[in-house]
């Protein structure tokens, strides 16, 4: 009997879970801490997070879930680790860390990207680089070098957030071609690390971690680690990926055509390719994905949309909660529901947490348009942003569609959002495309992974084991057109919004 366990390091919290590598099933999972994760805004349009506050939450998962799987830690045999992507962790010779994680929604680098896209060239960045530089890992890198020289020059690595843990695991520092495609580290002409954006930013590139495979055994737990966790050492440490890249192959989406999203913190549709392609706008990304070989190519098209289940919280949190005690997601969704399909006119715009790359990386902040203080209450306002948010995953759904990919059926894990009945029957309808729905996440494909590069499973389709389709949503025709009409009057505005900003 073996058991494999997964972390998966979110901006919102730290989710752990131990599968039983013989039938798929879950022996034990935890979430900490119960609320969300503080996101430190120092200045507007910034975004950081304590990496040891990471650390700490995967111990304290991992406490609970000893806790609850009751069972012998020497039959624990491998660990998986997801991760919040794009952010930048930075570690002197100690591998202590020198400042606060930039982390994915941070917009500050916005313009130093720009300004490299421009410089560089849209001819030459994108056929290498298949991305602008900009708002990415490498970008904030360069902001740091220009605005806090004397923690550039103590810099011994730089590392991604599933690094960092891989990090305090290991003793010892590594990434992925996948992790450093996501940071815009990479060349996908030469499939190597991008002396390109080194050579431009001025990065020293002994700043960049050795490079191990994305499934394989990249070192064992250490004796201090092991006794910080309560596990036993030696365990292999044998499989790292962004929580996108991750969050598809734990849907067991890694064929060409297939597509995955979540509606977590961010809102995310990842659609898988062979094929090297771009957005010549940058509007939506291409990374190496999870099963990426120069032989046998895999890309990952990224969508993001930065505000999502965030806009969900803030309205709990800072907005019903003064007027209903402990009011409950559920809650929310019932009230929604209430709301006809339209939300009476009320138009929501998710754009609250960050600057949006599929609006060019501007930062036009979340809006609310066309309220009627007589028709409109809290039933029309969560209705609204629940089509809000999937109107602007439609948004960037069409740049994928102009891109090449065609996309019919779109896979998610029953968590976050996708959790509401409502959310799955509007985003299957105004998407146009037939959702599956499965009982997993995060945590369990991190799992499902470390048993793959561990070589408990021998091939892909055994770390499936015990996945199947929890449901499946179709798209309701009857309010199709009606959708439609409503996604066109939003996507007016938006161009108008647009227009408008600075």
């Amino acid at each position: 009997m073996s058991y494999l366990l997964g972390y998966d390091i979110g901006s919102s919290s730290i989710k752990a879970t131990m599968l039983d590598s013989d039938n798929g099933q879950v022996v034990a999972s935890a979430t900490s801490p119960q609320q969300e994760l503080e996101i430190n805004a120092p200045q507007p349009g910034w975004a950081e997070q304590a990496p040891e506050i990471w650390w700490k939450h995967v111990k304290l998962s991992t406490k609970h879930i000893l806790s609850k799987a009751h069972i012998n830690i020497d039959d624990i045999k491998a660990i998986g680790i997801s991760y919040q992507m794009h952010g930048l962790v930075l570690i002197d010779k100690n591998q202590q860390v020198l400042r606060p994680s930039i982390i994915w929604s941070d917009s500050r680098a916005v313009e130093i990207g720009n300004k490299a896209f421009s410089e560089i060239g849209k001819e030459v960045s994108l056929p290498q680089l298949l991305n602008s530089p900009g708002n990415f890992t490498a970008s904030k890198l360069k902001w740091v070098m220009e605005n806090e020289p004397e923690i550039y020059k103590q810099i011994y690595k730089i590392m991604l957030p599933g690094d960092y843990i891989a990090m305090k695991m290991l003793g010892t520092i590594n990434t992925t071609p996948s992790g450093l495609s996501e940071g815009i580290f990479w060349n996908f002409q030469d499939n190597k690390i991008a002396d390109l954006i080194l050579n431009y930013y001025k990065i020293n590139p002994d700043l960049i971690p050795d490079i191990v495979p994305t499934f394989s055994v990249q070192g064992d737990l250490s004796a201090r680690a092991a006794e910080e966790l309560g596990l036993k050492p030696g365990i292999k440490i044998s499989y790292r990926a962004g929580d996108q890249p991750n969050n598809a192959f734990s849907l067991n989406v890694l064929r060409p055509g297939e597509a995955a999203t979540t509606a977590g913190t961010s809102g995310v549709i990842y659609g898988v390719t062979n094929k090297p392609l771009f957005d010549s706008r940058s509007r939506v990304n291409t990374f190496v994905h999870v099963n990426h070989q120069q032989d046998n190519p895999s890309y990952g098209v990224l969508l993001c949309i930065n505000g999502c289940g965030i806009l969900y919280s803030w309205l709990k949190n800072k907005l019903l909660s003064a007027s209903i005690n402990n009011i409950k997601y559920e809650q929310m969704d019932t009230f929604a529901s209430q709301a006809p399909a339209g939300s009476e006119g009320l138009f929501l715009f998710p754009f609250g947490n960050g600057a949006e790359r599929t609006l060019d990386n501007k930062n036009l902040g979340a809006i609310i348009q066309k309220l009627d203080f007589n028709i409109h209450d809290k039933r029309h306002l969560l209705r609204a942003s629940q089509e809000g948010i999937i109107f602007a995953l439609k948004y960037g759904l069409e740049i994928m569609n102009e891109m090449g990919l065609k996309i019919s059926t779109i896979k998610a894990g029953k968590t976050n959002q996708f959790s509401s009945t409502l959310f799955q029957e509007i985003f299957s309808t105004v998407t146009g495309t037939k959702l599956e729905l499965y009982n997993t996440d995060g945590s369990q494909g991190a799992a499902r992974g470390a048993g793959l590069g561990a070589g408990i499973f021998k091939k892909f389709e055994d770390a499936f084991v015990g996945l199947k389709a929890d449901n499946i949503v179709q798209p309701d025709n009857s309010i199709t057109a009606k959708y439609q009409e409503i996604y066109s009057d939003w996507l007016s505005l938006l161009e108008k919004n647009l227009s408008q900003s600075k």
